[in-house]
C-alpha cells in the first residue's frame, strides 16, 4: 500500500502528516510509526500525526511520538495540523478540532497559526521546579545559564526520576533573560527537540504563577525560533490560553508499507 505523507514543521518541531479520513493507516503498527519518524533510515520526525474525519468537529487529529506510541496533545502539532486541514481544504481560516484532551479551536492571524489550549488550575512544585499540564505534562526548572546545559543529560535524568518515571515528563530548563528562552527535553522523543508548544504554554504559566512576569502576553524564543503566548488568569486558574507561532509544509511524499 503506498501512503501519501506531508512533512510540516512549526518553529523546528517536525511531524508526518497523514490523510487518514479513509482510516486506512494502522495505528497500532508501532514500529512502523517508529520507523518512518526514524532520522537516518526514515523520513524522520518528532512525531506523526493522522487527520481523520469526526461527526462533530471539522476532524480528529491522532497523535503519535517518535517512539511509535500515541501520546499526550502537541502544541505545535495542533498547529500544524491546522495549517494541513487548510491544505486539504477542509477549513478556510478557522477550525475547531478534537485532540486527545478534548476540543481545540484555532485560527489564521496572517503568517502564524493560533490554538486555543485548554484551562490549567493545578501547579505544583517539585524538587527545583514546578509541574503543569498543559495537555502534555511539564516540569519547568530555571536556570542561569541555558547555553551551557546538556539539555540531554539533564533532562533525561528527571525524565526518569523517581516521580516521574513510569509516565515520563517533558523537561523545560527556562533562563529569564531581556528575552525569555526556553530549551525542552520530550518524552517519547527522548531527546532535546527544537521547539515544544505544549512545553513553551507551560513556561509562560509557570514563570507567571512564579512572579517572575506580571504580563499575560508572553514571547519565548526556542532553539527553532519564537513563539508567543497569552491567557487570562483568576484566582490561580489560567483560562483562554492561546499559543501562536508560524506552522508551514516542508515537503510532500509516498512511502510504501
Amino acid at each position: 500500500m503506498i501512503i501519501e505523507f506531508y512533512k510540516y514543521q512549526g518553529t523546528g518541531n517536525d511531524f508526518i502528516m497523514i490523510d487518514d479520513r479513509e482510516n486506512t493507516f494502522d495505528i497500532k503498527d508501532h514500529e512502523l510509526i517508529a520507523a518512518l519518524c526514524q532520522r537516518r533510515m526514515g523520513i524522520g520526525a518528532d512525531g506523526l500525526i493522522l487527520l481523520r474525519n469526526h461527526a462533530k468537529y471539522d476532524f480528529e487529529m491522532i497523535y503519535f511520538n517518535a517512539d511509535g506510541h500515541q501520546s499526550s496533545m502537541c502544541g505545535n502539532g495542533g498547529r500544524c495540523i491546522i495549517a494541513f486541514a487548510q491544505l486539504l481544504e477542509i477549513i478556510k481560516n478557522e477550525t475547531t478540532f478534537l485532540a486527545i484532551d478534548g476540543k481545540h479551536k484555532g485560527h489564521f492571524l496572517g503568517d502564524t497559526i493560533a490554538l486555543q489550549m485548554q484551562d490549567v488550575s493545578e501547579i505544583v512544585g517539585e524538587g527545583d521546579g514546578l509541574v503543569l499540564d498543559t495537555g502534555s505534562p511539564h516540569y519547568i526548572e530555571m536556570v542561569d545559564d541555558l547555553r551551557n546545559i546538556n539539555i540531554e543529560k539533564e533532562g533525561r535524568k528527571i525524565r526518569n526520576s523517581k516521580p516521574f518515571k513510569k509516565e515520563g515528563i517533558n523537561v523545560n530548563f527556562v533562563q529569564d533573560s531581556a528575552d525569555l528562552q526556553v530549551r525542552t527535553y520530550e518524552r517519547g522523543v527522548e531527546a532535546e527537540t527544537l521547539s515544544c508548544g505544549t512545553g513553551v504554554v507551560a513556561t509562560a504559566i509557570a514563570m507567571h504563577y512564579a512572579n517572575c512576569i506580571e504580563e499575560n502576553l508572553i514571547n519565548i524564543k526556542t532553539e527553532g525560533g519564537e513563539l508567543s503566548v497569552s491567557f487570562e488568569e483568576f484566582n490561580g486558574v489560567y483560562r483562554n490560553i492561546w499559543l501562536s507561532g508560524e506552522a508551514n509544509m516542508v515537503y510532500a511524499g509516498e512511502f510504501e508499507c
